[in-house]
């Protein structure tokens, strides 16, 4: 590597060789204008010195000033007087290797940074977009049905109690919803605390079984658990809230199957602290692209089919948010026309 590649030049290195060079021409110089041996010697170590050390002080200088500009532009902490003069005065400055290494680290970070807020403004685009998809569609509805009683139909016995019937299923899932976006924005900050006991997992899988047996049978579904794991498994986690993730799991699993299906639920323990819980259908499964946004609020892999079946929107994401609120993940795997399977994490009895 070549001495004077100016990528690996320090600013010492760059003086001593700056003032080498004046010397050396001052030298050479004054052996011509004065004949004599000690007379180069002499221009030579006095031009070499304060060359040297001039050209030292003003580059370190400038470079000095060029980093504390650049410092204000990453830094965001401002320094007071003492600690510029520690800085400044006691503490090794800063070579440009280690300011630019700073620099590559500020500039990975904003760009991180600026991925995000980019990421973060496109959610917050689709939420808006889809939050007020969700609620046109109720709002709508009431107001076609009371603007239809207002305008006579209130006083034909035929259609009055239809569209005040159908009005309610309206208000209902207008309330449904906002009572899901509420459990959510609870769960984010943190505000439903998580209560944890010991149950038995596959208990509370049968319960919800039972609650769900009418839809299931009106489906031709059969609701069963995967052979050989049946064992009960204890679990250390909210009962409630596991149970709202269960129901949301099978619910959506009674939605999306065809009929003639089987709803599968398996529990499994992963090692002496941790217990895996699965929800399978072989119903229609899900198409690859959607898989990684699944879990999002409103989020819908076939919106006019989704529309059809019903539901806030929100289940998935307060089925991942509740896990989480455990310290735990879920997942999704699925292929279309195969079917697809929620699972999640839990602790273990011998965990708590």
């Amino acid at each position: 590597m070549s001495l004077l590649d100016t990528k690996n030049l320090s600013p010492r290195l760059l003086s001593f060789i700056t003032a080498l060079i004046i010397a050396t021409v001052n030298a050479l110089l004054s052996l011509l204008l004065r004949p004599v041996w000690y007379m180069p010697v002499l221009v030579f170590v006095f031009t070499f010195g304060i060359i040297y050390f001039l050209y030292f002080y003003t580059l370190q200088l400038f470079i000095y000033r060029k980093i504390k500009i650049i410092y204000k532009f990453i830094y965001q902490i401002k320094a007071t007087k003492k600690e510029e003069f520690f800085y400044k005065k006691i503490l090794p400055q800063k070579s440009v290797e280690e300011v630019r290494d700073d620099v590559e680290k500020w500039a990975i970070k904003s760009t991180k940074e600026i991925e995000n807020l980019k990421a973060n403004e496109q959610f917050r685009k689709e939420f808006l977009m889809n939050l007020a998809h969700e609620l046109r569609t109720p709002i709508f509805s009431i107001q076609g049905y009371v603007d239809t009683l207002l305008e006579g139909a209130i006083n034909d016995d035929m259609v009055n109690r239809k569209f005040l019937s159908n009005t309610s299923k309206s208000i209902d899932r207008l309330v449904r919803l906002v009572d899901d976006l509420d459990r959510i924005s609870k769960l984010e900050s943190g505000r439903t605390p998580i209560i944890q006991e010991c149950f038995q997992i596959q208990d509370l899988i049968k319960d919800l079984y039972e609650e769900f047996s009418l839809k299931a049978k009106e489906r031709k579904i059969t609701l069963s658990f995967k052979k050989g794991t049946e064992r009960p498994i204890m679990v250390y986690a909210d009962k409630q809230k596991i149970k709202q993730v269960l129901a949301n799991l099978i619910e959506n699993a009674l939605k999306y199957s065809n009929e003639n299906c089987v709803v599968n639920a398996g529990c499994y323990e992963v090692d002496e602290k941790t217990v895996y819980i699965e929800v399978s259908d072989n119903g229609p499964g899900i198409p690859p692209e959607h898989l990684p946004r699944i879990f999002e609020r409103f989020y819908r892999a076939d919106r006019s089919r989704n529309r059809d079946i019903g539901g806030t929107g929100l289940g998935l994401a307060i089925v991942k948010h509740i896990v989480e609120a455990h310290g735990h993940t879920v997942n999704v795997r699925s292929t279309v026309g195969v079917g697809s399977s929620f699972g999640f994490t839990l602790d273990s009895e011998k965990s708590a």
